[in-house]
């Protein structure tokens, strides 16, 4: 059996060659990044970019946002959902950059080794460590591998983390599988795998790139009393 990296290198070079290398051309100052991680929990992206637009008319400096009423935010962000929770949290994080730099910029952590710019970030009002994962790989250029809900998913059902591993926990174990030139494709890579194939409630396993290297396919098939060997899609050119 392949070790750990070797399975890890191996997911890798397909997920690519069947998805391309994914472009991540966002280009949003670390605190918008910051700001628009928060706005996607719980909602798909479509409505966080809403959200975020919104948000960005409505307040074009994030100081505007600081000196607002907590409760225009909450109005402004209205299409992300869970606007009660997340207006205050937003209003939090701001206020909390504030006080400590001075200013609301994060441009600062470029400055700092990855380790100190994640403590920093992990810092602040509710941000976890997918959110500072986020924050440090697409906005600030630092080696961090961001595990969202299909990440965790896809890869424990690949055998790339213990089944048990909780998705705080994957963040370092993945990070430490994966090349850190590869973190960015791999995350977005098997986040779409995840949508698109590798659904929660029903896997397509037999429209998966990825099946016949996933031990979850074959205890799948087993069960079904099926041949382990489900129809890879056709390959398609970067």
């Amino acid at each position: 059996m392949a070790s750990p990296k070797a399975r890890a290198r191996n997911i890798y070079t397909k997920l690519e060659t069947v998805y391309g290398k994914p472009a991540w051309d966002d280009g949003k100052p670390p605190v918008d990044e910051l700001i628009s991680t928060i706005l996607s929990q719980n909602t798909n992206d479509a409505n966080r970019d809403k959200a975020y637009h919104a948000l960005r008319a409505r307040f074009p400096r994030w100081e505007d946002a600081l000196a607002a009423p907590v409760a225009e935010i909450v109005a402004a962000i209205r299409p992300a959902g869970l606007g009660p929770q997340k207006g205050p949290r937003i209003r939090s994080v701001l206020h909390t950059i504030k006080e400590a730099r001075g200013r609301i910029e994060l441009e600062f952590l470029r400055a700092y080794p990855p380790d100190a710019a994640r403590a920093w970030l992990r810092e602040l009002p509710g941000v976890g460590p997918k959110t500072a994962a986020i924050v440090m790989l697409f906005a600030l250029g630092m080696p961090a591998f961001p595990v969202d809900t299909h990440v965790h998913r896809v890869t424990g059902r690949l055998g790339l983390r213990p089944e048990r591993m909780t998705a705080d926990a994957a963040h370092d174990h993945l990070a430490g599988l994966f090349d850190p030139d590869q973190y960015a494709s791999a995350h977005l890579n098997l986040i779409r795998l995840g949508r698109e194939v590798c659904h929660a409630r029903k896997p397509d396993c037999p429209r998966c790139a990825l099946c016949r290297m996933c031990p979850f396919f074959r205890t799948r098939s087993a069960s079904q009393g099926q041949a382990p060997n489900g129809r890879v899609p056709t390959e398609r050119k970067p």
